[in-house]
């Protein structure tokens, strides 16, 4: 019997999504150096004009016994805490105690859902690391005695929705959903909430939310909460209607819950940070895919109010994305180019200003974060913790390796850092959530 049309184009498809998850071997490779994709003024080449995208994925396995990621030169690092499920978002509350976002992407129907697309990129995330039920919760670690171990783990908050940015205001700590902005109160030592979370704003979620993680931070009045929302979509393919409020940073008004959008352009923004002496506020940035393994360096930017920065119709600036249709040189001309490329696809997810004196002096100024690792690169980048130094408030020197290690020789992923903050004596924490932990970074002894 003769195939039908519907039919010889799931075979199609599907013979696509299977080359492409082997390796994309019609794709190029990188042809630029680290030095050449990151700093203030990286090289933006010409698109890869495979017919294919690179898809070079480190399959996730976990850390054996006695394994941990290897710090730099001058610093330790250690387990603070392990045995968690899939550890997303970190927040230190005010006496020390940590509470870990324990999550992963929530069920998201997709009016405009393509099965085979589907089943490969089910395929991608499971590879990765990434297919996980969510726990849905927020944890708060203790570590009472001081050794940088927490010897208690309570589960502070459950029955959330896919949780990821905390931010602690007056009395109430408050979380972002994958779908709202909700709070409930707390008091210093709280190692537990039994209240029911009330409700201060929605945020942009189902159908689709294909960027689902919600980044958060409060102004230092309290006044305001800032919301990172990613895009819908790589570059506006299924159209700009399910884009409102997304790829932007969201301003929410802490007493009324109106919400404007503060920035826009920002295809995915997560980490959130003020920089500790402009007290200007900072994003990393996940930049679009498939144009190439030297393409689109992800990047840290300074965000100012109104600004737009590029997406879906350009990138680092003004250079166009002539896949985005119709085009709109308006919106190009008013594209503002970031400060800090950090190389293309290494997913920057976490963000934290150094503070206090504790760590090392060449770690003291500056911005840590954390790359998540890259799926759409060959050979990968990311997989790691860096430093982006500081001088007056801007970028000033070359990004340094804080913590690596976390792919094996053999390409594996032991572990994927995501958020960063820094401790209350100083100390780095990362979230890992291959690895279900949360490190400790801190001077060598």
């Amino acid at each position: 019997m003769e195939m039908t049309m519907r039919t010889r184009l799931s075979v199609s498809l599907l013979a696509v999504a299977v080359i492409a998850l082997l390796g994309s071997a019609c794709a190029e490779r990188a042809k630029l150096s680290p030095s050449q994709t990151s700093g203030p003024h990286p090289v933006i080449p010409e698109p890869d004009k495979a017919l294919l995208p690179t898809v070079k994925i480190a399959p996730a396995t976990g850390w054996k016994a006695g394994e941990s990621p290897a710090p730099a030169q001058g610093l330790q690092v250690q387990a603070f805490a392990t045995g968690l499920s899939h550890p997303r978002w970190l927040h230190v509350l005010p006496n020390g105690d940590v509470l870990v976002a324990e999550a992963a992407r929530p069920p998201t129907p997709d009016p405009q859902s393509n099965p085979i697309r589907d089943a490969f990129m089910k395929k991608a995330f499971e590879q990765a690391g990434s297919a996980v039920p969510s726990a849905n919760r927020i944890s708060l670690l203790r570590d009472k005695d001081g050794d940088g171990i927490a010897e208690t783990k309570t589960v502070f908050l459950a029955d959330l929705f896919s949780p990821f940015g905390m931010a602690l205001s007056g009395d109430r700590l408050y979380v972002a959903n994958a779908d709202a902005l909700v709070s409930v109160p707390y008091k210093t030592g709280d190692t537990q909430s039994t209240a029911t979370p009330e409700k201060l704003a929605d945020l942009p979620g189902v159908p689709r939310n294909h960027h689902w993680t919600k980044s958060l931070l409060a102004s230092p009045d309290g006044r305001t909460f800032y919301v990172g929302v990613g895009s819908n979509s790589n570059v506006a393919e299924h159209g700009m209607e399910i884009e409102a409020n997304r790829a932007a940073i969201l301003a929410i008004d802490a007493a009324t819950g109106a919400r404007r959008v503060f920035a826009s352009g920002l295809r995915n923004p997560v980490g959130l940070a003020w920089e500790p002496r402009s007290r200007a506020l900072w994003v990393v940035v996940n930049e679009r895919d498939e144009l190439g393994s030297d393409l689109v360096p992800d990047y840290l930017t300074s965000v100012k109010d109104g600004a737009f920065y590029g997406w879906p119709w350009s990138y680092y600036g003004a250079t166009v994305d002539t896949r985005v249709k119709p085009e709109r040189p308006d919106m190009v001309e008013k594209a503002i180019a970031p400060d800090y490329a950090l190389g293309p696809h290494v997913a920057a997810l976490g963000l934290a200003f150094a503070t206090g004196d504790k760590m090392p002096a060449q770690y003291r100024n500056g911005a840590f974060i954390g790359l998540h690792g890259s799926w759409n690169r060959d050979p990968p980048s990311g997989y790691k913790v860096v430093f982006v130094p500081f001088a007056n408030g801007k970028p000033s020197g070359v990004q340094q390796d804080v913590l690596t290690g976390f792919r094996d020789d053999a390409g594996n992923a032991r572990g994927r850092p995501v958020g960063v903050a820094m401790a209350k004596d100083g100390a780095l924490l990362v979230a890992d959530d291959v690895g279900n932990a949360v490190w400790r970074v801190s001077p060598a002894r």
